[in-house]
């Protein structure tokens, strides 16, 4: 099996060097671990690609690439260039430092990586470390992807290798923050939204008396609806989310087109 991996936070980012140990893992030693990461860290990029402008992509070693682009660029990058002579088997996005559940799905360049694959017909898991006081000062903060994500790539990957519908489904993975053997489980579930918490700006003062604003996020320990992503995270569980790059309110279109006729 031949595995693309990449991420938002960068190439030189802990997490991504996490999900090569997994990737490595699962690909065997017949297989082969390719590196397609963008060069600098593009947090909060969502599904962006580079559209009106070219970037660069610089080999630094065996299978190991650094694009100057989004997340979603270095999908493209991988499949239509780096590997075009043999696209991957199968595409890993992460380890993300930080939850993607709920609401930061929509902002998330991990989850953006993970999309492009599945819009390029590839299957496709995105996975993301969860912080909290259990793991944000330990020795490795990553413990609870790092020891169970090969386990959670197996088993999805049977599901992952069929595309029954246009837009192909990919895999939207957290693991709690928690010790690896603090882990509950793992379990099936839907995207949720934190109440009263989002992004907002706050404006500065620089030295030089200039005004800036900066983006500043909002509370994640606030838990989401009864067995949504970021309420079974906060319980221990490790979330599995089914996704697609469909954004229609079906459960709208009867009552629209009522109102429409």
């Amino acid at each position: 099996m031949r595995i693309l991996i990449t991420n938002d936070d960068g190439i030189n980012a802990p997490g991504l060097a996490v999900l090569k140990e997994i990737a490595t893992e699962i690909a065997g030693d017949a297989g082969e671990v390719w590196t397609v990461a963008p060069a600098f860290e593009q947090s909060g990029v969502g599904h962006t690609i580079s559209y009106s402008s070219p970037f660069m992509v610089s080999e630094l070693g065996a299978r190991t690439f650094a694009a100057e682009g989004s997340p979603a660029d270095c999908v493209l990058a991988a499949i239509h260039d780096v590997m075009s002579d043999h696209p991957p088997d199968l595409v890993l996005s992460g380890v993300n430092r930080g939850n993607n559940s709920a609401e930061n799905v929509l902002y998330s360049g991990t989850i953006g990586a993970a999309m492009e694959a599945a819009l390029q017909d590839l299957p496709a898991i995105a996975m993301s470390q969860y912080l909290g006081p259990e793991n944000w000062n330990a020795p490795d903060m990553f413990e609870a992807a790092r020891v169970h994500g090969a386990d959670v790539v197996r088993r999805l990957l049977e599901r992952v290798q069929g595309a029954d519908h246009p837009y192909r489904l990919f895999y939207n993975v957290n693991f709690p923050p928690v010790p690896a053997a603090a882990v509950a489980g793992i379990t099936a579930a839907p995207q949720g939204k934190r109440p009263a918490t989002g992004f907002s700006v706050e404006p500065q003062l620089s030295p030089a008396g200039r005004r800036f604003l900066w983006i500043k996020g909002g509370d994640q320990r606030r838990a989401t609806a009864k067995g949504s992503d970021a309420d079974v995270n906060l319980k221990g569980f490790i979330s599995v989310t089914p996704m697609r790059a469909d954004l229609t309110a079906h459960d709208d279109l009867d009552k629209l087109a009522d109102l429409l006729s």
